[in-house]
């Protein structure tokens, strides 16, 4: 709605409760939102994340495409505001919209204030093909602050195709393609990425949550959008440790209304390193580490086991610590 001069578009807010300790009891809620009036994204406040108030009559970020769910949160292991948007590289603004070229990118800044947004910049990958991504709900992962983690959605657009006609909901695609043909062949998923800088990021070029099985609903532009953030959650089980639940969205253009979906991951559950029955080996980068005990998350089969031998920077076993000297370790936990 209208606040003053100063007009929020309300179709995908990001709040956040500000964890800066420095942050004034009117502001502990706050939330960049896309402008209706003037192009950009406001800056708003609010003691209680009900009742909200602009910080600035003018936008505080103008360049950019930011048809998206924009965010920003405290990054409370650097000690600023981060913000992260939708951009297109390669894209040209004039007075009255933004023409776009080159990829759906993102684009981050920083503030110390909330207001004034400072080292722009587009986000790198290590290793990764240029893809075309829409929301990027990063934010430090609960468990470990100082690690930044996104679930960006990749967008793919496809051929006519057998396969493309085979998917659920055909007569629904092809409606949607005589508005505009990529509304019918593009389809969505998400994927994950982190990093540590909050710029250079590491993608895992697979899929993180895919489309899945096909059912109406699916397969489509806008499927498994995923919700910002990750919460931790109990188990449905008895003795079993805590889990993360995560959220996604389902027939985005069907049906009634869009669904929301719940997923399930184990503790830290995100990537991991595995091998066959006969075996494998992984041999990390040198790690500093201070107290008396190391802990590792593993995953095995009733047959298959696990065993850790410490060695010095040179690749030499420690003492006490080699292959020989450990215990197998096998369950899942």
């Amino acid at each position: 709605g209208k606040l003053g001069a100063v007009h929020p578009d309300g179709g995908h807010p990001a709040v956040f409760k500000d964890e800066n300790p420095a942050a004034p009891a009117d502001a502990r809620y706050k939330a960049i939102v896309r402008s209706e009036g003037r192009r950009g994204l406001l800056a708003l406040k609010s003691p209680d994340g009900i009742r909200w108030t602009p910080m600035a009559e003018e936008p505080v970020i103008t360049d950019g495409a930011f048809d998206s769910q924009n965010l920003a949160f405290w990054d409370g292991a650097r000690g600023v505001y981060r913000a992260y948007w939708r951009y297109f590289t390669g894209g040209v603004i004039d007075d009255k919209q933004w023409k776009p070229a080159g990829l759906r990118a993102i684009r981050t800044a920083t503030s110390k204030d909330f207001l004034k947004w400072e080292n722009q910049q587009d986000l790198t990958y290590v290793d990764s093909p240029a893809e075309q991504l829409y929301t990027n709900q990063i934010k430090p992962y609960h468990r470990a602050p100082h690690v930044l983690l996104g679930f960006p959605a990749r967008y793919v657009e496809r051929a006519w195709t057998p396969s493309l006609q085979a998917l659920p909901e055909k007569e629904h695609r092809e409606w949607r393609s005589g508005a505009s043909k990529r509304y019918g062949t593009a389809m969505t998923d998400s994927l994950l990425m982190a990093s540590r800088d909050g710029v250079r990021f590491k993608r895992w070029n697979e899929s993180f949550l895919r489309p899945g099985i096909e059912r109406p609903g699916t397969w489509n532009y806008g499927h498994q959008y995923i919700a910002w953030h990750l919460v931790e959650t109990k188990s449905p089980w008895e003795g079993a440790p805590n889990e993360l639940s995560l959220y996604a969205t389902e027939s985005y253009w069907t049906g009634r209304s869009s669904e929301v979906r719940r997923y399930v991951l184990r503790l830290d559950g995100f990537v991991s390193i595995n091998a066959p029955l006969s075996g494998g080996e992984l041999v990390t980068r040198p790690v500093t580490f201070t107290g008396r005990s190391l802990t590792v998350n593993f995953a095995t089969s009733a047959a298959g086991d696990l065993r850790v031998e410490v060695q010095d920077v040179d690749g030499r076993p420690i003492p006490g610590f080699t292959l020989e000297d450990a215990d197998p370790a096998f369950g899942d936990a």
